[in-house]
């Protein structure tokens, strides 16, 4: 009963911290990254797909990523995509590819990732103790139906 809390709580704990991975991912910093792209869509044949599954992505160097198409008609859509996803980046369509240059950060862009980065960081960590929370009062609920000891409970009170 215990070992199922505490695999529970586990699991959550795990998939809360690789949440904040991908969240910290699409931030946009002054390096090149294809984890910005992530959230990317493009109409694709009537579908709504991610950007990766209708191009190849590619780091061509630290500042510059390039795109490139399966097929020449989806490059427009894909600027278009990119414009519109709200990155505040600027592809330039070459007529072949897409490269999309990263421009430097700025002071002011710095203390605004600052700000973003900790707004995410303290959703995940709410999220983190609401677990927490949840489990201490499963196993008080089950030491209140005695389904556990009063020792176990503490124990397992200590564990959490």
């Amino acid at each position: 009963m215990l070992d199922e809390i505490f695999a529970e709580l586990r699991d959550n704990n795990e998939e809360t911290l690789q949440g904040l991975g991908r969240e910290l991912g699409k931030l946009r910093t002054g390096r090149a990254s294809l984890g910005m792209l992530d959230g990317v869509r493009v109409e694709y044949y009537g579908q709504v797909v991610p950007l990766n599954q209708v191009a190849a992505l590619k780091v061509a160097d630290p500042r510059l990523i390039t795109i490139s198409p399966w097929e020449k008609p989806m490059l427009i859509l894909i600027e278009k995509a990119i414009s519109s996803a709200g990155l505040g980046l600027n592809p330039s369509n070459d007529g072949v590819i897409l490269r999309l240059p990263i421009p430097p950060l700025t002071g002011e862009r710095r203390q605004e990732l600052t700000k973003v980065a900790r707004r995410i960081g303290e959703e995940h960590k709410i999220s983190l103790r609401n677990a927490r929370r949840e489990a201490n009062d499963t196993v008080k609920e089950l030491e209140k139906e005695s389904e556990i000891s009063e020792d176990e409970m503490h124990l397992s009170l200590i564990h959490i």
